[in-house]
């Protein structure tokens, strides 16, 4: 039975939420429903937003039609520079989801994000347990970048991204820096963060004088991006899938 109070198990969400959970529509296309009077709980119309369900037992219809759990699907996305990670912009700019349009995922949403200028692997899922560990900072599941910057960078800056640099107040590491290959006008650096601030690298390499002129994310944990095309995607293997569950615990 729907209910407005609060608590209860893990099962127990709001409705828009449990619509989002259950890989239906984002919270956001939920609420319009709602608002639009399209959702029913239990054969009961229902337009509050604070209203409560269970998740595992209660039946939940859009349009009078039951919706159920679905498959659970997880994608990689070699994200071209240019595109922005969301689902809808109001700039009008492209978004990472016109590189799934035509694919029959379905409602996944990306775990993380990629600022426009920034390329390179990126996951999406229905399933949002596994996007949550995969977040958490507790879980210390490294994401490796592929940055380019100008000019030379020497081993003192190097080691001060890995010791601290001040960003705002805070001090901010990256767990690794080494040296890839260096030219004339630029260096480039393989950067592994265990944390997920916005724009930490560039944030960072700003802090101390140093131009990021490309960036690229090639790996979460052990999943590599390899040779995916740019803006091609594909499901995650079943092996692929189980290391990330073993790295973060799930």
């Amino acid at each position: 039975m729907a209910r407005s109070a609060k608590g209860g198990t893990g099962n127990r969400v709001t409705i828009t939420r449990a619509l989002s959970k259950l890989g239906y529509c984002s919270r956001t296309q939920a609420e319009r429903l709602l608002a639009e009077g399209r959702i029913s709980v239990a054969g009961k119309p229902v337009t509050d937003f604070d209203t409560w369900v269970d998740i595992r037992s209660d039946r939940i219809e859009v349009d009078g039609r039951a919706v159920a759990a679905e498959e659970k699907v997880y994608v990689m996305l070699n994200k071209p520079r240019g595109l922005v990670t969301t689902r809808d912009d109001p700039e009008g700019r492209e978004t990472v989801f016109s590189r799934l349009e035509g694919t029959g995922f379905g409602f996944l949403s990306p775990v993380g994000r990629l600022d426009k200028a920034s390329e390179g692997l990126l996951l999406f899922t229905n399933d949002t347990v596994f996007a949550q560990r995969l977040l958490d900072p507790a879980t210390h599941v490294p994401k490796v970048y592929h940055v380019q910057v100008g000019g030379h960078l020497d081993d003192r800056q190097a080691r001060q991204l890995e010791t601290g640099v001040l960003v705002e107040g805070e001090t901010w590491r990256a767990a690794s820096v080494r040296v890839i290959r260096q030219g004339e006008k630029n260096t480039w650096l393989k950067v592994t963060l265990e944390e997920g601030r916005n724009r930490q690298i560039r944030r960072m390499l700003e802090a101390i004088g140093v131009e990021c002129l490309r960036l690229v994310r090639v790996a979460i944990g052990e999943i590599e991006l390899g040779d995916l095309p740019k803006g091609d995607v594909r499901r995650l293997t079943t092996d692929e899938i189980a290391i990330l569950r073993k790295a973060t615990g799930f």
